[in-house]
């Protein structure tokens, strides 16, 4: 039997690759930028939990982004002494279109699928997300 599991997550992260090359990013960069343009202003010390690395590579990460101008390290008007990273809107690209198409393509193919298969797709998509994070938490402390 095919390994479903393994096509899948390596086409994910190619779609993700070729998107961050567009950006002159790699994909870790990416979804970087993603996190900070979605959340909105946050210390640098939030993103690396959300990106499932240590606190050296978001500071290198950030370091690449703020040297491309997407993001930039702004004072916290609560607490002076720490930054938040802020992305520069006017620099984020839009994505819309390549995810409109993805989303138009994806919609079109699962209308083949009745509730109760719908239901066991999404069950399968929220475990697996969850395993996930599980087994990337336990690579990332070392375990």
């Amino acid at each position: 039997m095919r390994d479903y599991g393994w096509e899948l997550s390596t086409a994910v992260v190619l779609f993700h690759e070729a998107i961050a090359r567009r950006l002159g990013l790699n994909a870790a960069e990416h979804k970087a930028l993603g996190v900070i343009a979605r959340s909105g202003p946050m210390p640098t010390g939030a993103l690396a939990p959300e990106l499932g690395v240590g606190i050296t590579a978001v500071t290198g990460i950030v370091d690449r982004l703020e040297r491309a101008g997407y993001v930039r390290r702004e004072s916290d008007p609560a607490d002076r002494r720490r930054k938040l990273l802020v992305a520069d809107r006017s620099r984020v690209p839009d994505l819309g279109g390549i995810f409109a198409d993805l989303g138009r393509e994806m919609s079109a193919f699962m209308t083949k699928y009745d509730e109760r298969e719908m239901a066991a797709i999404i069950d399968y998509i929220e475990n697996t997300i969850r395993v996930l994070r599980v087994q990337t938490e336990k690579l990332a402390d070392g375990s």
